[in-house]
């Protein structure tokens, strides 16, 4: 028995499945943005990390803070890395149903 009203139209049906690929791509197109500017910003901030270092006179505290560099540039790319990979998974990841 077919159903009646806009939404069971083949034409609507269709532009609103253009419409969501278009905002999974235009999603895409931010997370993009926001990675490039994740991490640029971090690599920003550890330049000026190793001016500052290099500038350093005491060479136990220039050992320390160069520890200290290292461990939070890795911190920051890795995180990068990870919340750009997950927005991408929640972004085009199939939803998976309760019934399997």
């Amino acid at each position: 028995m077919p159903t009646i009203g806009p939404a069971c139209d083949r034409k609507f049906v269709k532009k609103w499945a253009e419409e969501a690929d278009l905002k999974k791509w235009a999603a895409l197109g931010i997370v993009a943005v926001l990675a490039v500017t994740l991490t640029l910003g971090s690599v920003v901030v550890l330049v000026g990390a190793t001016i500052s270092i290099s500038r350093m006179t005491n060479p136990a505290l220039r050992a320390l803070a160069t520890v200290a560099e290292l461990l939070t540039g890795m911190l920051w790319l890795v995180g990068t890395v990870y919340i750009v990979t997950h927005l991408a998974v929640l972004i085009f990841g199939e939803a998976k149903s309760s019934a399997d």
